[in-house]
């Protein structure tokens, strides 16, 4: 179907979404100061998609927006992979610049030397150096988003990743086919690269709502549902710290936990907080980062039944 305006507009809006998809969760490993969850292998593996893909989009004379995609989504995925590097191992910035330019560079060479390979070969009539690179592509960008996928599955839960990147990147995916769709010749090839993607992202959707929002909205409606049944306030026993009493907030359902342990110093032990855009599960994050324990009193003549809870934040 030849509709170049169509193709035009929804390729730019593929390439818009591209290029701000990975922002959000840049921005909340900046904020968090952390990186945990989010797969370094995935990001490395869509930074190289980019070039096939670049490749293949120049050499099938795609509109200029699906050329500029893939350059884009080369590069800030290898900003969100080195972020992994150096948030979780401490990696100081003059060795991220080291590691991470020479990389950029290569990427670029390989890029330009496959797109003249290629234009060489056209008039050749040659089709498969060019399903090579369609093939590559949309192996590499389905190899990035699968490595999350066994990252769930060793988990039971979607963790580090931001939803706000997932549906930002879906949606380009679903603009940058709808675009192919629109050109001169259909190229299903090209449809096939954004569309496997697109289908594994909806996937990570599914097991989002599954693993981490179902339990999200239960929890609220127990913490509800408890508050209003006795009082706001239970007990209960956990293995190596004593008798445990939670306080619920009866507004939004979040709690606080007061420990007393015979013959030691009160402590409190708190949840730890959620992002606005990533869903993580509290439990998962424990058994990672390790309990967060805070001194509720110093005083020695105080009661062990003497427990404050404090109000929500």
């Amino acid at each position: 179907m030849d509709v170049p305006v169509a193709a035009n507009i929804l390729g730019t809006l593929g390439a818009v979404c591209w290029s701000v998809q990975l922002i959000p969760q840049i921005i909340i490993n900046y904020r968090r100061h952390h990186a945990t969850g989010l797969q370094p292998s995935m990001m490395m593996l869509w930074a190289w998609a980019g070039v096939p893909l670049g490749v293949y989009n120049i050499v099938e004379d795609f509109n200029i927006a699906l050329r500029i995609q893939p350059q884009i989504l080369t590069a800030l995925s290898l900003v969100t992979w080195i972020q992994c590097y150096y948030y979780q191992r401490n990696w100081p910035i003059s060795r991220c610049l080291l590691i991470t330019l020479p990389i950029l560079l290569s990427m670029a060479a390989a890029q330009a030397a496959l797109i003249l390979i290629l234009r060489l070969l056209v008039p050749a009539d040659l089709a498969w150096p060019r399903i090579v690179m369609a093939v590559l592509a949309a192996a590499l960008l389905a190899a990035g988003v699968l490595r999350h996928y066994w990252d769930i599955w060793v988990h039971r839960t979607v963790r580090g990743i931001s939803f706000l990147f997932v549906a930002i990147d879906a949606a380009g995916d679903l603009f940058s086919l709808v675009s192919v769709f629109f050109q001169p010749k259909l190229d299903v090839l090209g449809m096939a690269i954004y569309g496997v993607e697109l289908a594994l992202w909806l996937g990570v959707f599914a097991c989002g709502g599954y693993c981490n929002l179902l339990p999200w909205v239960r929890g609220k409606w127990v913490a509800a549902k408890k508050g209003h049944g006795d009082g706001g306030r239970r007990s209960e026993e956990v293995p190596g710290f004593g008798n445990v009493a939670e306080a619920w907030d009866e507004n939004n359902g979040d709690r606080d936990r007061a420990v007393v342990s015979t013959g030691a110093t009160p402590v409190a032990l708190h949840d730890m907080p959620s992002s606005t855009s990533v869903f993580r599960t509290a439990s998962r994050e424990m058994v990672a980062e390790g309990v967060r324990l805070r001194t509720v009193g110093a005083n020695r003549g105080r009661s062990q039944d003497d427990v404050r809870f404090p109000a929500a934040p």
